[in-house]
């Protein structure tokens, strides 16, 4: 009780709460509260058959499927990224970490309309992919991973970054005293303390990704069953006006989330208790 009543800029504890209650209510709470609200209209048959089609499965499917890929591809290279600018210093730096935060400033239709020009069967990149090797990228999952990958790259960067930067190097000068190769001190000193902020951005990446929409419509080409994501989905039922089926879709892929989050936050939570220990 004497931390609530210590003398503070900002109103005390029970007011300053009221306030975030309410705010997160309004802003949180409320609008998900209408969706299920309105998902429930269906009843629990309705609800199942509007979410339980083929085409909506396949969009699940795709939407979280490459979401996760994205994600795991970012959780590597963006903790490349982030070792690299922390511990080495090499002309162009500034620029390079400039780089790293341009999907956040960039729009996502406009990256959408630049992803597709370039791996375009006709783009720079895609013609030559298409003739060396027959891979077409454009109007195919392998497009939304890319454009996945090109937006959830910084969630990584700038979670790992400053944990990096604030990591005492005293316990790898220890490591190194006791005999320890570079390989082993990182696996056993580094990496222990990086993993949860690295599997804090792997959640972060993946959320944006599955909620992604500008930049994906453009590269995707939207075949139903082979590159249509799920956000897409609901805006053709908004569409067609069938609004307690885009509802029933949304609400179960709040839920999916949600839970796929709870899992990861969990698990991190876990792995920071015993990296305490």
């Amino acid at each position: 009780m004497s931390v609530l009543k210590k003398p503070s800029v900002i109103p005390g504890f029970g007011l300053t709460m009221g306030f975030t209650l309410a705010y997160l209510g309004l802003i949180v709470l409320l609008p998900l509260a209408a969706l299920a609200v309105k998902a429930a209209g269906l009843g629990w048959a309705g609800f199942w058959n509007a979410v339980l089609t083929p085409r909506v499965l396949a969009a699940f499917q795709i939407s979280f499927g490459l979401s996760l890929l994205a994600a795991a591809i970012n959780a590597v290279f963006g903790f490349i990224v982030a070792w690299v600018l922390v511990r080495y210093r090499f002309p162009g730096a500034k620029i390079v970490d400039a780089l790293v935060d341009l999907p956040f400033a960039l729009p996502t239709a406009v990256a959408g309309i630049a992803l597709s020009a370039l791996y375009a069967p006709n783009g720079w990149v895609g013609k030559l992919l298409m003739d060396w090797f027959g891979l077409k990228v454009a109007f195919t999952p392998l497009g939304i991973a890319i454009a996945l990958t090109f937006i959830g790259l910084p969630f990584v960067v700038r979670t790992v970054q400053p944990i990096l930067q604030d990591l005492p190097p005293e316990e790898e000068e220890a490591a190194a005293s006791l005999g320890a190769t570079r390989w082993q001190s990182f696996r056993r000193v580094v990496f222990p303390s990086l993993f949860p902020a690295l599997l804090t951005g792997f959640a972060l990446a993946f959320a944006r990704g599955v909620g992604e929409y500008g930049s994906v419509i453009f590269i995707a080409g939207n075949m139903p069953g082979v590159s249509e994501i799920v956000p897409l989905l609901i805006v053709i039922k908004l569409e067609q006006y069938d609004y307690a089926g885009a509802a029933a879709v949304a609400t179960l892929m709040l839920a999916a989330s949600f839970a796929l989050l709870l899992l990861l936050n969990l698990l991190q939570a876990w792995m920071r208790s015993r990296h305490a220990r």
